[in-house]
């Protein structure tokens, strides 16, 4: 296709970064706020980021499976419909008051989301000239970084209710008085997901009308084209595993940042959840998407991997502060993380299909993607360490120890 008529694919496939953008941020939403619907401590309520990422680990051979046999529009397609289904389903579960629903409507909405996500990485690097596939990736997943302004921001204003009762306050209300109370809780994520789902509706429709080119790029040798069957073959790529067991690290990095945000905001500076949730949206994922279009341009003059390696570094000194100090220095040192690990996941992504077959890029994605599951394991060991400290403040120590890893993978497991 030209460059002209790839214009359209091209808006609607980047249009989909922002859907998953709003299911990881407004975990980080859901997270306090279920925790009080449902009195929950911080490893229970650790469960809505372990069914999301479960899904990513589960679905993600399935949907390249998928992808490989019938094509990217088609896999997009279901993505898309899994969505709807699963935002539709938090309805019920906020009627029912069902933890064990809201659970299960999370996990198909991040099935939705794996597919989009297995489909629509690969698919924009293709989308042009490869030696600019990185760039481009970075400048798609932009937009994800709008969705993460927007979904914490939106979700602290009409999900969270501002009304914090503590333990003994609780205890004191009578058993009407306090299923009132949890079920008005519950019941503030209805209207949020129903929008949510009808737009996700309309996009269904608009790519269902539109012609999708397949975007099949394959090398005129054939050199790397080992990975026509599905296969662990690709991992004998040593940058590849060295990708996909950083994105391990940085996935559960970045969700356990965010997650326990509003939590940590109110133990090291006495900050209410919609004041937190606000600060997390509006200047965390600010600079988390001014983080992408600025790290962009430097890629331009930096190779994506020293930049990496650079900004897994910084993260990792910014997280020192965040654990050791308290108030508003301690605070603000965890709000400037998001900046500079905004570019970490497609940088990691495009570095660890370098160099593979069009095959291999589609398998390759797939375990990209699995590699998820690591937002599903820290922020659940985060979980188990406030517990066993009674501090969510020390728990951010292994976000710390994950950014590590990705500066390593920066610096030299990126090389082929």
């Amino acid at each position: 296709m030209s460059k002209k008529s790839m214009l359209i694919p091209v808006v609607l496939v980047t249009s989909l970064f922002f859907l998953w953008a709003l299911l990881h941020n407004l975990n980080p939403i859901l997270i306090p706020h279920l925790r009080k619907a449902f009195a929950l401590n911080d490893l229970q309520s650790s469960l809505i980021d372990t069914s999301a990422y479960i899904s990513y680990f589960v679905v993600a051979i399935p949907a390249g499976l998928y992808m490989q046999r019938y094509g990217y529009k088609r896999g997009i397609l279901w993505g898309l419909a899994l969505y709807a289904i699963g935002a539709l389903l938090v309805i019920p579960a906020a009627s029912a008051r069902s933890y064990l629903i809201f659970l299960s409507a999370i996990f198909v909405i991040a099935a939705g989301a794996t597919f989009l996500e297995t489909v629509a990485n690969p698919y924009i690097s293709v989308l042009g000239n490869k030696e600019t596939a990185t760039q481009r990736l970075n400048f798609a997943q932009s937009f994800n970084g709008l969705g993460a302004v927007v979904a914490p921001v939106l979700g602290g204003k009409f999900i969270l209710s501002g009304i914090e009762h503590s333990p003994e306050e609780l205890a004191a209300m009578g058993q009407g008085q306090l299923n009132t109370y949890l079920q008005s809780e519950a019941n503030t994520v209805k209207i949020p997901y129903l929008i949510i789902a009808g737009v996700v509706l309309v996009l269904l429709l608009l790519f269902v009308l539109t012609k999708l080119p397949e975007g099949e790029n394959e090398e005129a040798d054939h050199t790397h084209a080992v990975g026509v069957n599905f296969s662990l073959n690709v991992f004998k790529h040593k940058h590849f595993l060295w990708a996909v067991v950083s994105q391990f690290f940085y996935i559960g990095a970045q969700v356990g940042v965010g997650s326990f945000f509003i939590r940590y905001a109110h133990q090291v500076a006495d900050m209410g959840e919609k004041n937190a949730a606000y600060l997390f949206g509006s200047v965390a994922m600010v600079g988390f998407m001014l983080g992408r279009f600025s790290g962009t341009f430097l890629m331009k003059y930096v190779h994506p991997s020293a930049l990496l390696a650079v900004y897994g570094f910084i993260c990792s000194c910014l997280l020192v502060v965040a654990v050791s100090s308290s108030g508003v220095i301690a605070l603000y040192a965890l709000v400037a993380v998001p900046f500079f690990m905004s570019i970490m996941y497609p940088t990691i992504f495009s570095l660890g299909i370098h160099g593979l077959s069009s095959e291999e890029t589609k398998i390759a994605a797939s375990f990209l993607v699995m590699s998820i599951i690591g937002g599903a394991v820290i922020p659940l060991l985060m979980g188990l360490v406030s517990v066993a400290a009674n501090s969510i403040q020390i728990a951010y120590i292994l976000p710390l120890l994950c950014f590590v890893v990705v500066g390593y993978y920066g610096l030299r497991g990126y090389k082929m």
